[in-house]
């Protein structure tokens, strides 16, 4: 009875969440298909584990890494296909074996990355990103969640954006959209929303980078590179990330 009603709250705080985060943009099937993940995986909108892009759901890495913990998985061994790998083209293919009991037959999973699959803005990225690939399609099969990883995007999805550009472009820093390239808001616009990072401390982090007073005045090529550093360090260690975004909150000044 006390796990029913712990799914129960989950459930309604994951609904109530989504309808914020992506207003508009959630039918009757998204809540259908978002209320059995959560009783069935405990994935959590809050923290990550879940995006709506372009009208579908998809698992982060993660959501999968957590939900591997909650199920006590045993371990993830990582290799490197050598065979199929090609430092020189950037090309590099990774398996990955879930082992959900110490002695257990594992689920394999393979990943693969280069320049031609994954968002530009993480180029320079594609070994991490074959590897995270290799794991998430590993633990997807381990534990039989159909959803595709969002890692596992060739790029990431700018379109469920254009429902609500007038609140976007209040909440996301701009990015030198004066220079003729707007696309580079919407590249830092998704990875703000898929890490959950305060949009804030982000234009003040990026502004710090590129050594401007702000980052409207930042070229394109520094604002590029700060895209691309954003996600790696996103991608490999989060928390980090967030440490460092909370190094540029403001004081608040105590009145007298």
């Amino acid at each position: 009875m006390l796990m029913r009603k712990r799914f129960r709250r989950l459930t309604q705080k994951n609904l109530k969440l989504a309808e914020e985060k992506w207003l508009g943009e959630l039918d009757e099937l998204h809540r259908q298909a978002l209320r059995s993940l959560t009783e069935e995986y405990r994935f959590v909108v809050a923290l990550g584990d879940l995006l709506l892009l372009d009208g579908k759901w998809y698992v982060t890495h993660v959501g999968l890494l957590r939900l591997a913990q909650r199920r006590h998985c045993a371990g993830i061994r990582v290799q490197q296909v050598r065979e199929f790998c090609d430092p020189v083209a950037c090309r590099w293919v990774f398996k990955a074996t879930l082992y959900k009991r110490p002695g257990a037959q594992g689920f394999v999973g393979f990943g693969d990355a280069d320049p031609s699959n994954v968002s530009t803005l993480v180029h320079g990225a594609e070994m991490r990103i074959a590897e995270t690939r290799a794991v998430n399609r590993a633990l997807r099969k381990a534990y039989g969640i159909g959803l595709c990883s969002v890692e596992e995007l060739g790029s990431l999805s700018g379109n469920s954006d254009h429902s609500r550009n007038h609140d976007t472009s209040q909440k996301c820093p701009s990015n030198g959209s004066n220079n003729g390239q707007p696309k580079l808001r919407d590249r830092l616009c998704v990875l703000i929303r898929q890490y959950n990072l305060d949009p804030m401390l982000v234009k003040a982090y990026a502004a710090d980078y590129c050594g401007t007073p702000t980052l409207r005045e930042a070229t394109r090529e520094l604002v590029e590179s700060f895209i691309s550093r954003l996600a790696m360090s996103a991608q490999e260690n989060r928390d980090a990330l967030i440490c460092k975004l909370n190094s540029y909150v403001q004081p608040t000044e105590v009145k007298s």
